[in-house]
């Protein structure tokens, strides 16, 4: 079995932190999920995760006006320049500092960042054909130092909130919570001095510039909107004025009267004049400028809005709140939801996939059950009739119903094609279920729990508990039913894994005697074997039918790594990750999967006991346990620095609206004061054995064998040349040449090695085809296919490249819709002439035949025609043809 998975996409999480940034046609968004940024096709209704990761929680994101260009910063100002079509990072580069707004200029050669209180101007970082409107003489090739300062800002006394650039690139806005809003220019403008725009009471969350450039607004967190025009005094003669008494004055002041909010994000599109504000209940306003027109005024959840993104075209906005980890993209002319998604704002517990590899079900301790799709990565449904958390999730092998336990003291059953809750079972004392097994026919659930030492069965049918299973000696941790459905296997604290014959007349037991406390259990594809992971970091395998011990192996030095803020031993010698929580078996029963609560997954051959591949969950500094080594300098005499409050009463009087007592304690006493822990609570390989996924506090990894983004050599090859092509063409290395074709993008270049490729090699040809190329060569075939007259070669294309492809275009047909449809249109249209053709020859033959028969009048009277000898038979078998002119034979119609 293969067991180079790669990282494939991020599910369970939609957005932590950070703002929302639109592409430039408005189709796709882009949202951070703590250290990485997952893309969200909204047209063609798919997501993506890219591949790179921050060190930690990404806090800005920038994407240039040419669309190739994406820039992300995380919270310790260290950035990567990617390159967003291709998915793959180009440069890193720290900042040094934290920052609070990045945005490129709309032409793209400069982009503005705001480091606390000063800001800084850069030079766009110019890659071949990726930048637009950049000098390409001062680029193109290899750069040592891509990132160049152009300039530095500074004169705001409090940390720089919002950063915005006029439409033609030379000024920029500065909104500052220093109660004011700056005026800059980005080369030293005739006349022109940075200008100061104050009269907030409070802090100025933003400043944006009118389409026209002729106003300004300028609103700020206690809900005050002010526009500033270019006037002179009002109390002046108007014929005395001159153009030094002109400057930015308010013409305008609006309020919100948010009187239990204060604002949290507002973002402003010029060309429609249309302001959209968030505050902190949740509620959004639109109003239409400059005369403050409220246009909606809608509240979509309880928490406060983080950020808020309007696409170019003014009709889509995108909502983000970290406090549920929403995401909501509404279009508010018709006032529906093109894209409404939630993670789990709590930690995940377990996760499961349906019997046709599709769906992934994942459950935490927010109470939720959510399915995924895996080929969309879109949450399609929501369960939430649990009403504490769910620990586990089990689907039986057979139709489409769902099995989950809660520590609510239920057990419910869910049907998937109806999309509701039909059963639940519970038992006759209250207990908090944390572990579940269903029987392969889905005719019997089990249960097992942490309060108590028996196994719970019940009838799917009826809802009635069937029986209790007493033998354990303490808490049942783990259940698995061995897929034939002969056994029901339980593992225990109490050391021992028990194997219960639950169908047979009588309810017998064989004990298995471990080491340690048994914390998993998995029985293997085959139902001949058992793997266990204990206490003591051990996996042990035992055979089903004989109960001996057949393999054992010491995991505990392979998943353990990672050390705590707080931790006073090193890595190596921290006991709490020296474990295995979940394990698993591939779909052919060959390898094993396993992980704890470590920062590693680690993947072992069940044969050999050899650990194949070891996984790193996350590289996230903003989780505890993914350091191996500590800095010593963050040590302080206080404790560790990250464990100190070092805001004091700033963050108190962040928030205006606290209502608190005098001389009590502010805040929120339950509120998390450390980082959440990074741990792999659950593991799962997929039916299909080409992809598994993963549980983390970062949320649902999937890897898989089927990456979506393959790495062409080519890219990095600067001997693609029309020439190289041509000669590599003329050695018959047909697929070489066709990809060299592609790369160069040169249409004419592609038809000629699409057409030189013999027949015979045609299927050796498609066979070998990297997947990155399969849609452009499937384009190309169907363009051929209307527009050459080579119908038998674009059909044997056709066939090859559907017979070796077929499958994967079916698995993504989404994503080769379109491509599709063109070879569809062209198989028609073949067929239609060909209909045609056949129709026309039908009609001919039938005129032929109608018609009288010609023979020649030399054969039917037994006369030899001219230059025929006597005895001659046959047209045209002449034995002197030297004495035959030509035009002498004679032909009469006889009737």
């Amino acid at each position: 079995m293969k067991t180079d998975f790669k990282f494939s996409n991020l599910l369970g999480t939609v957005y932590r932190k950070g703002n929302l940034v639109y592409t430039e046609d408005g189709t796709c968004l882009l949202s951070p999920v703590g250290n990485r940024v997952t893309v969200f096709d909204l047209v063609n209704n798919k997501s993506h995760t890219l591949p790179f990761a921050h060190r930690t929680n990404i806090a800005r994101i920038a994407l240039h006006p040419g669309g190739q260009l994406l820039l992300t910063v995380d919270e310790q100002g260290h950035a990567i320049l990617s390159h967003f079509q291709r998915r793959i990072v180009l440069y890193h580069f720290s900042l040094k500092g934290s920052v609070s707004s990045l945005v490129f200029s709309p032409g793209g050669t400069h982009f503005a960042v705001a480091l606390g209180r000063k800001i800084e101007v850069w030079k766009t970082p110019s890659t071949p054909g990726a930048t637009e409107g950049v000098d390409q003489d001062e680029g193109g090739g290899l750069e040592f130092a891509p990132f160049v300062k152009y300039r530095q800002y500074v004169g705001h006394h409090d940390t720089v909130q919002n950063i915005e650039w006029s439409s033609d690139s030379r000024f920029f806005l500065s909104a500052s919570k220093d109660l004011t809003a700056r005026i800059w220019s980005l080369d030293p403008e005739e006349g022109f001095t940075p200008t100061v725009l104050a009269g907030h009471r409070s802090g100025v969350y933003a400043a944006w510039f009118s389409h026209d450039q002729e106003t300004i607004y300028t609103i700020s967190k206690d809900g005050a909107l002010f526009r500033w025009q270019y006037l002179p005094p009002l109390d002046a003669d108007p014929e005395s004025i001159s153009e030094e008494d002109e400057r930015w004055r308010i013409s305008d002041r609006h309020y919100f009267f948010q009187d239990q909010a204060h604002l949290t994000t507002a973002t402003f599109h010029p060309s429609s004049n249309l302001l959209v504000t968030g505050f902190s209940n949740g509620l959004f306003m639109l109003h239409e400028l400059p005369d403050f027109n409220e246009v909606h005024k809608l509240s979509i959840s309880a928490s406060n809005i983080d950020t808020v993104s309007v696409n170019k075209t003014g009709e889509w906005l995108a909502f983000g709140s970290s406090a549920l980890g929403q995401l909501l993209v509404w279009e508010w002319q018709s006032e529906s939801y093109i894209l409404k998604q939630q993670g789990h704002f709590d930690s995940l517990n377990a996760l499961t996939y349906s019997p046709s590899g599709d769906r992934i079900i994942t459950c935490a301790d927010d109470g939720k059950v959510k399915v995924w799709d895996t080929a969309s990565g879109f949450c399609i449904v929501t369960f939430t009739e649990h009403t504490s958390g769910v620990t586990a999730c089990e689907f039986a092998k057979r139709g489409n119903v769902l099995f989950t336990a809660s520590l609510d003291g239920s057990v419910r059953a869910f049907d998937l094609i109806r999309y509701r809750c039909f059963r639940t079972f519970t038992a006759p004392k209250r207990l908090s279920f944390s572990s579940l097994a269903v029987d392969p026919s889905g005719e019997v659930v089990a249960a097992g729990s942490l309060d108590d030492f028996d196994v719970h069965i019940w009838s799917v049918q009826t809802g009635q508990l069937l029986d209790q299973l007493s033998g354990h000696e303490g808490p049942v941790s783990s259940l698995a039913f061995a897929p034939n459905g002969g056994s029901l296997i339980s593992g225990s604290w109490d050391r021992t894994v028990r194997i219960w014959s639950v169908f047979a007349r009588t309810q017998t037991s064989e004990p298995l005697q471990l080491q340690a406390d048994v914390l998993c259990v998995s029985v293997s594809p085959d139902s001949k074997q058992i793997a266990v992971s204990t206490l003591d970091g051990q996996l042990t395998f035992w055979s089903l039918s004989e109960g001996s011990q057949q393999a054992g192996l010491d995991g505990r030095r392979d998943v353990s790594g990672g050390r705590k803020i707080s931790d006073r031993r090193t890595a190596a010698n921290v006991a709490g990750t020296k474990n295995f929580n979940t394990i698993t078996y591939s779909a052919d029963g060959s390898v094993v999967l396993a992980g704890g609560n470590s920062k590693y997954i680690c993947l072992y051959s069940v044969e050999t006991g050899v650990l194949l591949h070891k996984y790193t969950v996350s590289v996230n500094l903003s989780l505890e346990g993914t350091q191996e080594y500590l800095n010593s300098r963050l040590l302080t005499e206080g404790g560790p620095q990250g464990l100190l409050d070092e805001q004091g009463e700033a963050s108190d009087l962040e928030d205006r609206m606290d209502k608190s007592l005098p001389g009590s304690k502010r805040g929120d006493a339950a509120q998390r004061k450390t980082a959440p822990q990074v741990r792999v609570p659950g593991v799962g390989f997929s039916p299909t054995g080409r992809a598994f996924c993963a549980a983390s506090t970062e949320g649902l990894l999937v890897y898989s064998l089927d990456a979506g983004v393959q790495f062409d050599p080519f890219d990095l090859d600067v001997d693609v040349t029309p020439e190289n092509t041509l000669k590599t063409l003329a050695k018959r290395q047909w697929l070489k040449a066709l990809v060299m074709a592609f790369r160069l993008n040169n249409s004419k270049l592609v038809t000629r090695v699409y057409r030189s490729v013999p027949p015979t090699d045609i299927a050796l040809v498609v066979r070998d085809l990297p997947q990155v190329y399969l849609e452009r060569t499937l384009r190309h075939v169907a363009k051929e296919a209307d527009q050459s007259p080579h119908l038998e070669l674009n059909l044997l294309w056709l066939e090859s490249l559907l017979r070796q492809h077929g499958r994967l275009l079916k698995e993504r047909q989404g994503e080769y819709a379109e491509v599709t449809r063109m070879v569809q249109r062209a198989v028609a249209r073949i067929q239609g002439e060909i209909f045609k053709v056949a129709d026309e020859n039908e009609r001919m033959i039938d005129y032929l035949v109608a018609q009288p028969r010609r023979k020649q009048v030399g054969v039917l009277e037994g006369v030899p025609a001219r230059g025929q000898r006597e005895g001659g038979v046959g047209l045209g078998a002449h034995d002197d043809d030297e004495n035959m002119a030509d035009g002498d034979e004679e032909w009469v119609g006889l009737d």
